[in-house]
């Protein structure tokens, strides 16, 4: 699958000092590290640098021809599946105190997500930028605070 060379290619890199210099560190090892004592918020993705990098991937692959949105939609959903997977079985707390494999595992199959969430919505032409904030909204008018904090009620289910 091109995903892993993707995901090592365009993921975001994070680097922790060494007495020699820089090292690259895995992103989990590396956020958990990380050196420059930033919140975890200020990490950030451009993502039209990643929508243009993964379609250069898939221009010099010719894979273009296969990333219709169909098919990108069913990939999004079978790698969301292998996400599911790493949890699959584990107990709540489990869930929550992942060892360094898992959560390895667990970071590459969201890179997987991402980068086909990205991939889809560039070719629907769909603008995260605009939409996630948009849909952050509509939510929060959906989900007011007095009305939806504490409880996993559905907004057309409450009393």
């Amino acid at each position: 699958m091109y995903l892993a060379t993707v995901v090592s290619e365009i993921s975001m890199t994070f680097y922790r000092k060494t007495e020699g210099g820089s090292e690259r560190g895995s992103p989990v090892v590396a956020i958990a590290a990380n050196p420059l004592g930033r919140s975890r918020y200020d990490q950030r993705m451009d993502i039209d640098a990643l929508q243009q990098r993964l379609a250069e991937f898939a221009t010099e692959r010719d894979w273009e021809q296969f990333h219709s949105p169909k098919n990108l939609a069913m990939a999004l959903a079978a790698e969301a599946g292998e996400l599911v997977e790493v949890f699959q079985w584990l107990t709540e707390t489990e869930s929550a105190n992942l060892d360094a494999t898992q959560k390895q595992a667990v970071a590459y199959e969201l890179a997987d997500v991402l980068i086909y969430l990205v991939r889809l919505a560039d070719r629907l032409d769909v603008d995260l930028d605009i939409v996630v904030p948009e849909k952050i909204r509509i939510n929060a008018e959906k989900y007011p605070v007095a009305l939806a904090k504490g409880s996993v009620a559905r907004s057309d289910r409450r009393d």
